[in-house]
């Protein structure tokens, strides 16, 4: 079974977790691939990231689907970017932890909708990304139950290695009892500052420890990055050529030889 539904997740708010999906999708369905990205966060960056309304009078939404209104398949909307399709959130998703809280098999909700997008040869998606909240609430453990592997993007700051041990303590507890094929596809470094000592510092902690599952790409600190959101397009299409772009090709590019390497290892 290939690894398709991968979450971007880091409890730190503000780490580039959206711009992340934004561009991985952006830059993975430039490549021909079809892409599902799924906004679990009821801020609603992705969305909005993506040029789709985040407003609170939407009936198709994730929350839709979480709260049982909606199957999974009538609530994919399509975004003007070739290949690129969008389960759209609002602020109404972050009701959901208390309403469904006498709900036993609430955390595997996600899981349960996914699959049957998974067999269903119509909606035949190459990668489902999961932008994830910025905490570690049921809809995180909804996303780790869930998925096949996450991305962790990685803010070279000071305290960023302390935020991650906790989140790694989450994860395994996950895959103990919920979903024990569960890993770290990867460690992307963010808003990396050549100039500041302090991201070398953190690079070299965190290949220190997690060796080659850091991405050689790191990505820029970049205002065009920062800009792009508020367009409702990727960074990727909103200019190419900007080093935040470049790094996002870049790391489009080692995402993808990571299932060529497993292809060709099978």
């Amino acid at each position: 079974m290939e690894k398709k539904i991968i979450s971007v997740i880091n409890q730190k708010g503000g780490v580039g977790k959206t711009t992340t999906v934004i561009n991985l999708a952006a830059g993975l369905s430039m490549k021909g691939k079809k892409i599902l990205v799924i906004d679990l966060d009821p801020q609603g960056n992705a969305t909005t990231g993506l040029g789709l309304s985040n407003s609170t009078n939407s009936e198709t939404t994730i929350y839709s689907v979480l709260n049982g209104n909606k199957k999974i398949t009538e609530v994919i909307k399509q975004t003007r970017f070739t290949n690129l399709n969008l389960i759209t959130s609002n602020v109404d998703l972050s009701g959901l932890e208390v309403e469904t809280a006498g709900d036993t098999r609430r955390a595997f909700k996600l899981k349960d909708e996914l699959s049957s997008i998974l067999n269903d040869s119509r909606a035949s998606f190459d990668y489902i990304l999961i932008d994830c909240p910025p905490s570690l609430s049921l809809l995180t453990i909804m996303a780790l139950v869930a998925s096949d592997a996450l991305v962790v993007p990685l803010q070279t700051e000071f305290f960023a290695l302390e935020g991650l041990t906790q989140l790694m303590k989450t994860i395994e507890r996950i895959k103990y009892s919920l979903n024990p094929s569960l890993d770290i596809r990867g460690i992307l470094l963010t808003m990396y500052d050549k100039r500041n000592k302090l991201s070398g510092q953190v690079e070299r902690e965190a290949r220190n420890y997690f060796k080659e599952k850091v991405y050689s790409t790191f990505v820029p600190r970049n205002v065009r990055l920062s800009e792009a959101p508020s367009h409702g397009i990727p960074v990727l299409i909103y200019d190419k050529v900007c080093p935040g772009s470049k790094a996002y090709f870049k790391f489009t590019e080692e995402f993808l030889a990571q299932d060529k390497k497993v292809e060709s290892a099978a």
